[in-house]
């Protein structure tokens, strides 16, 4: 299965692109002096009850908020000091799939200021329901 909405399938892409938060993240001794920017992008893949052609109630109960997925990136980033950027990304993939319509989930964490002549470094991960 592919990261894009697919009606045949049932599927549905909720995301989250450019959440950027101050985190105290890495192994450097700079990088556990202070804080530093990262940037988060999340994709989950959901079952969508209306397809492959209906409608769905308009109610907020019946889809994956995206609210509640950028406050699970938000908790993440504060439980306190993270060695890797994978650990979080990777904490941030399982509490998507804490909610049972979410089938898999893809999370990027960029240090977009970890090197002054590179956009960004980081990783990009996958988690799927077992």
């Amino acid at each position: 299965m592919s990261f894009a909405p697919d009606a045949a399938r049932r599927v549905r892409l909720v995301f989250v692109r450019g959440l950027a938060l101050q985190a105290r993240l890495g192994v450097h001794p700079h990088e556990k002096a202070a804080p530093q920017r990262v940037v988060i992008h999340v994709e989950l893949a959901v079952e969508d009850d209306a397809a492959p052609d209906r409608v769905g109630a308009d109610d907020l109960r019946r889809v994956v908020n995206y609210g509640e997925v950028v406050r699970a990136a938000r908790a993440a980033v504060a439980e306190g000091h993270t060695l890797l950027v994978e650990t979080l990304a990777e904490r941030i993939a399982v509490a998507g799939l804490g909610d049972p319509r979410v089938l898999r989930a893809r999370v990027t964490v960029e240090k977009p200021d970890a090197y002054p002549d590179v956009d960004a470094v980081g990783v990009t991960i996958e988690r799927q329901r077992g």
